[in-house]
Parts: structure tokens; sequence; C-alpha cells
């Protein structure tokens, strides 16, 4: 006998996160719970406000319907799992890839070995953030420019790559830069310091810009928001790095294994990352990660900036855990 429950949550965020120009306070989002034969699976619906194409609201109606149809029988999960598998459904990005991981974990399809060795968020004091990457092996850091003037975002990367020498630095400006302005950030990188810049994930507004920009540079960049067209193939070019999949925003664990075999074959890197997912959708996250681009360290240092965790903990995180017992449930059957 199936059975499914929907909870819903609301975490509260440290002060200070920005999302395309809106401050947000709290994380809104589902967890859904399949149960079948004594074993269970979970999954993350969290549609990212001013990212994701659907609402929290239209996420949640249709992940209802979906799992009442799961539940009678009337669905299967192959398409959902397996690339290439004729769709039976085509769901909401959210909803697909939440259901498809609580699908993987029902079947034991999602391997228990994560990743949890993230690209560190630069956030907060910058002494201790350098002492903080001075101390890795390997560092690797995530900084978000297009936020402010190009000129800052420039000094502030130099900054950090003359202070950790062995730093790789990966920058996410969200198509925010015009030529002009990501022509100022790279005038005040120095040439020398450019190559430990790893990628700058879209940083102009338009391909073609992004693309001049990396042929006038040197400095490399990464697909990330192109991912999600609808016409979207990876393919080699000059200048391009990576592809940065946010699998809350693309779909189901089917799409983001077939983007990752079709950019790895292309001779491109994958770089999986977050969208604010809680503890159990990012811990999901580490084992896709380590899954399906091994040695390849993703983008998940998000959880710091929320207050509590969700039924599963992050390694190493003090915050305080929430059981599913204390989760408000939308819906059970």
């Amino acid at each position: 006998m199936r059975q499914v429950t929907l909870f819903n949550y609301n975490i509260l965020m440290d002060a200070g996160v920005v999302l395309r120009d809106r401050r947000v306070t709290s994380r809104c989002g589902l967890l859904v719970r399949l149960e079948e034969a004594g074993r269970e699976g979970w999954g993350e619906i969290a549609p990212l406000p001013g990212f994701s194409e659907e609402t929290l609201t239209e996420a949640q109606a249709e992940a209802a319907r979906w799992l009442q149809s799961w539940r009678k029988g009337e669905v299967t999960a192959e398409s959902l799992l397996v690339p290439g598998a004729r769709q039976n459904a085509k769901l909401l990005p959210s909803v697909a890839f939440g259901v498809s991981c609580a699908l993987a974990e029902l079947h034991g399809l999602l391997p228990a070995a994560g990743n949890y060795h993230s690209a560190m968020l630069c956030t907060g004091d910058p002494d201790e953030l350098i002492m903080q990457l001075n101390q890795q092996p390997q560092p690797v850091a995530k900084m978000k420019v297009g936020l402010y003037e190009a000129v800052r975002d420039g000094m502030i990367a130099s900054l950090l790559l003359e202070a950790v020498p062995a730093l790789s630095l990966r920058l996410d400006a969200n198509r925010q830069w015009s030529l002009a302005k990501a022509r100022q950030f790279a005038h005040f990188v120095p040439e020398t310091l450019r190559s430990r810049i790893a990628f700058i994930e879209e940083p102009c507004r338009t391909q073609e810009e992004s693309r001049i920009f990396a042929q006038e540079t040197g400095i490399a960049f990464a697909w990330d928001e192109s991912t999600r067209e609808p016409d979207f193939a990876p393919v080699a070019e000059p200048g391009l790095h990576a592809l940065v999949l946010k699998p809350t925003l693309i779909g189901s664990l089917a799409k983001v294994r077939q983007l990752t075999t079709q950019a790895q074959q292309a001779g491109l890197s994958v770089v999986i990352s977050s969208s604010l997912e809680s503890s159990l959708g990012l811990s999901q996250l580490a084992r896709i990660a380590d899954w399906l681009t091994p040695g390849v360290v993703p983008g998940l240092d998000t959880l710091s900036l929320m207050q509590q965790q969700l039924v599963r903990t992050w390694p190493g995180s003090s915050l305080p855990l929430a059981s599913p017992e204390s989760l408000e449930i939308y819906e059970r059957a």
C-alpha cells in the first residue's frame, strides 16, 4: 500500500539575504514523503522566488495532484528517473525534482555517499573569510557580483585572490552586467590573477556579450540561466568552462542526469548548485553531486543563511533540527 505526506515549512533567514533586488526574510517550501512496502523516500519542492517559473502555491497544487495519482498507481516513476524515457506528465520543475528525489530514495536509486565539500559562499567579515579560506588545502569560494558597482566587485575579487594565493574563485553575475559594466569589473582584476577566476556565471545580459567579454579578458564564463532555456544544448565553445545546474529550477533527476551527461561528453565541467534548499534538499544535492559530478566541488554553501535544519542534518552544522513531527502537514493520504 502506498502512502504520501506533504509537509509545509517556513525557515527564518539571516538578515541581508537578497535575491534579485528582493530581501528574503524566510524560505518557504514543501517536503514530500513517499511510503511503500516498509520503505520511504523524501524530496523537497521549493520554488525560488525571482528565479523559478512557478509559485509555491502552483507547485503545492500540482504536487498534491501528482502524489494522489502516484498513490493510486496511475503514474509511473520512469519518466522522472530514466533519461530519455517518454514523459507521462510534464511537471513544474520544482515539483519534478522533489518527487523524483523521493522516488529515487524509495527505490534505492540515489546513492548514499555525498560530496559535502562545497565552495564557500563569500559573506560576512572579509578578514574571517580570508582566514578560513587560507586554512583549506585547496580553497574554492563563490562570490555574488552584479548587486553593487562593478568596480567594487572587481576590487573585492582581486583582494580575495591576492590574500589567498591558492584560491579558485567562482563568480555569479546572474546576467546583471552590461558589457561595459563587465569590462569595468575586469579592469580592476590584474591579468595575473584572472586565471584563478574559475568562471563567472552568465556575466552579461546576453550570451553574445558574455562571449565577447570572455574573448577580451581571458576570464572564463559558465552557463546558468541559459541551461533552463527550452532549446538549450551543451556545446563546447571558446571561453565556456562549465554548466552550473540548479536542479530545483531544472526539473527531474532524469533531466539533470541527461544535461550532465551531454555536457561531460562535450568536455565541459558541471557544477551542481543550490537554490536555497533546506538541509534535507542540500544533503540530497550533495549526493547527486557525488554521483553525477565526481571530483567537482558543488555550490551548496547556503545553509549558513538559515536559522534551522529540516529532518536531516548537514555534516558539521550546529543549527537546530526540526523533526517531521514538528512540521505542518498540508496533505496526507
